[in-house]
């Protein structure tokens, strides 16, 4: 007689304001925890992979940085390297190489999304603090799979939007602090299971994408629709995912954006332009004031010479005043499409 599945496989992801968190979380929980736990948090892709060891020191289970093709134990804490996403596939752990989502490798979604696939009920997936919405999706993917959801209470973070998104896009089963966080969880682990659904076909295909594996335009219609929309990274078409909540978006490429997390890239680069606008403004400036000094000591050549530069520079600074206007122009079109 086969054994009763059990919850036993935890996936946290958390950013801005969740190490804390995090230290807290493993510092409550048992070290003969029968669960493994795989952590996904917003790395810089340079970071020197601190986390682990910082984790480390005060939890009563191992945590350790994850290792390709790692087979996860109980009682041990798996932590995604910087620019991998960490992935549970066919049970086993994957340092996938795929196109970032939502601008970020690690990705919480793309964790989420392979634990849903590949371990179904048996998951229980946690949103802690952070910005925008990253985790959202990957959370709806653990319920539509049979699998449990837990986020931190939106008025105990941090940061709250990736709480109160993890809340608008899932039927979250618990809202709790970070202080209570530890105790939940051990009470959730080692409990029955049940049912697991089959993962959708688009499921499978979203952690082929965090893997690696090549996307491609047929591939991609099979789960998005293309859209008038084009993609920060790569400048190809993006498409909107069918049925997502939250609303999201994917190139050929694989690259991948929740409609807030474009937005937010879109302003990014608002904001470079008018840096930008404003360094050339200032050149203008200070040449046409370099000019007229050298006009005034009698230097005819040099006073010519930055003259020249006072106009290549005023050129410049028309032509970012141009690009800014029609990014200002494409954002809000952009943001009256997601809206």
């Amino acid at each position: 007689m086969a054994t009763p599945a059990i919850k036993d496989i935890v996936v946290i992801g958390g950013s801005a304001g969740s190490t804390s968190v995090l230290q807290q979380l493993l510092a409550d929980l048992p070290g003969d925890l029968p669960a493994s736990l795989l952590i996904a948090t917003h790395l810089p892709a340079q970071s020197p992979g601190y986390l682990a060891r910082m984790l480390d020191q005060n939890a009563r289970l191992k945590v350790v940085q994850a290792v390709d093709t790692q087979l996860p134990e109980p009682g041990h804490v798996y932590v995604a390297p910087p620019d991998r996403h960490l992935l549970l596939v066919d049970g086993v752990l994957r340092l996938g190489t795929g196109p970032r989502e939502n601008m970020v490798r690690p990705a919480i979604d793309a964790l989420f999304r392979s634990a849903a696939a590949s371990a179904g009920s048996r998951v229980i997936g946690v949103v802690l603090s952070g910005m925008l919405n990253d985790g959202a999706a990957g959370l709806a993917s653990i319920k539509a799979c049979g699998g449990t959801a837990v986020v931190q209470h939106p008025l105990d973070a941090a940061e709250e939007q990736m709480p109160l998104a993890a809340l608008e896009a899932a039927e979250v089963d618990h809202v709790a602090p970070a202080a209570q966080l530890g105790a939940l969880l051990a009470g959730l682990i080692g409990s029955a299971a049940g049912a697991s659904p089959a993962p959708s076909a688009a499921l499978r295909l979203e952690v082929d994408i965090a893997l690696g594996q090549r996307l491609g335009s047929d591939r991609l219609r099979q789960i998005a629709t293309p859209s008038a929309l084009s993609c920060p990274a790569c400048q190809g078409v993006l498409s909107e995912v069918e049925g997502s909540r939250p609303l999201r978006f994917r190139c050929q490429i694989g690259h991948a954006y929740t409609a807030e997390a474009l937005l937010a890239d879109i302003d990014a680069v608002d904001e470079a332009l008018r840096v930008a606008m404003r360094v050339m403004e200032e050149r203008v400036t200070l040449v046409e004031r370099m000019a007229d000094e050298a006009r005034q000591s009698g230097r005819k050549a040099v006073a010519e010479l930055y003259a020249a530069r006072a106009e290549e520079y005023r050129h410049y600074a028309s032509t970012l005043r141009r690009a800014a206007a029609s990014a200002l122009h494409l954002g809000q079109g952009r943001r009256g499409e997601a809206s």
